[in-house]
Parts: C-alpha cells; structure tokens; sequence
C-alpha cells in the first residue's frame, strides 16, 4: 500500500521561490506539490478544483493580501492548514496573520528542517511559529501587559475632564459645567495627553478605554 503524502499547495509571486520550495518538498517521501499560484486569484480558483492538505501563504501577494486570502480559505475550506511563509518578521504581520486564520508563520529564510517541520506539524492540527519568531511574540506580549500595568493615576478632576472630552464636549462646554475657566481646561487636556502619552484627543478618549480609566 502507497503511503499517504501530504498535499501542498504554494501560493508567492516569486518564481525562484516556488522552484526553490520544489527542490526541497520533492526530495520528501510524504510530501507532494499539487499546484503553485502566482497571485490571490489563482490561488482560489486553484484551491477549488483542487484543495489541498497545506498551503503556504506568502503575506504580501498581488491583489489580495495574505491575511485576506486566509480569512477566505479558512472560512471556505476549513480542512486547509495555512502556513505563512514570508520575509516579514514584524510581530505586527504574525499576530495579524494568525488571528486571519493560518495556523503558522515561518520565514522564507528559514532552515530546511524547520520548514519540514512547520508543514508537519500543521498538517497534524497544532500550531506552529518559527523559534526565532516565538520569542519575539512573547517579548511583544510582556511588553504590553506591562503597558497595560502601568496605569497613570488621575485626579478626581482629571477624571471628569476626561469623561466629558469622551462625550465630544468643548472645552469652553466643559469649563461651563466645572464653573472653571476655559484655560483650566485646556491645562487639564495638555496634562492628560501627556500622562497617556497621546497626541490630540482622539487618541486621549482611545487610550483612556483601553486603560479603563472610562467607560
């Protein structure tokens, strides 16, 4: 009995990287390439006719993006695990591509081995991110909770300004009803934005949810 190979498919718009992802899955036994697409339409109209068992997905394509076509395929063809494969090792792009649906990010300058690795381990159900990338997820992910933590303390009165810019009040509006002057206001918004470390207040009422400093 011929033992099962894993269907791949290779979507990049870079022909020395298709040839060169051949070379290597060719020499694999339970490996096999049922087709490769230049672009994001190619590659559903491809993956209709012939769906297979893992698919790697560069992040920058011609017309539709990476993260695009993921949120398609792994809506349409649920069966599909997704592997990026891509030069961009910005954390931004991996949480941004994981949370679209593929279940791994690699880089295109990766390993052999850890490439074997990657579709294996995905075509079993599990996730998977490069070694290199894992640690910068979690440095990136610390980081932020101690953003998060460090929660600036506000005035009473720091406070209420803020509520009150939320609900698109002037500052002329908002010294009206605090019985203080218009420039006391504009002080307490140049203070706030500094605390926050925002710009304009837009990002002030923005910073101020996330912080749950307000409702």
């Amino acid at each position: 009995m011929t033992p099962y190979k894993i269907k791949i498919a290779i979507a990049d718009d870079h022909p020395l990287v298709i040839n060169g992802l051949r070379h290597i899955l060719g020499n694999c036994t339970d490996m096999e390439i049922i087709g490769s697409y230049n672009d994001g339409a190619e590659l559903l109209a491809g993956i209709a006719n012939n769906e297979p068992d893992v698919l790697l997905l560069d992040v920058q394509m011609p017309g539709q993006t990476g993260d695009e076509l993921a949120v398609i395929i792994s809506s349409k063809y649920p069966l599909v695990k997704m592997l990026a494969l891509t030069n961009l090792d910005n954390v931004y792009y991996i949480k941004n591509m994981m949370r679209s649906g593929v279940h791994g990010y690699i880089l295109k300058t990766t390993r052999e081995e850890i490439l074997l690795e990657a579709i294996r381990t995905v075509y079993n159900g599990d996730q998977y991110l490069e070694p290199v990338l894992k640690e910068k997820v979690l440095i990136d992910t610390l980081q932020a909770k101690k953003d998060v933590s460090a929660v600036p303390i506000l005035s009473r009165r720091e406070k209420e300004v803020v509520q009150y810019i939320a609900a698109n009040l002037t500052s002329q509006q908002i010294a009206d009803k605090l019985f203080v002057s218009k420039r006391t206001i504009d002080n307490h918004r140049i203070n706030l934005m500094m605390k926050l470390g925002v710009k304009n207040s837009a990002a002030l009422v923005k910073k101020a949810i996330q912080m749950g400093l307000i409702n």
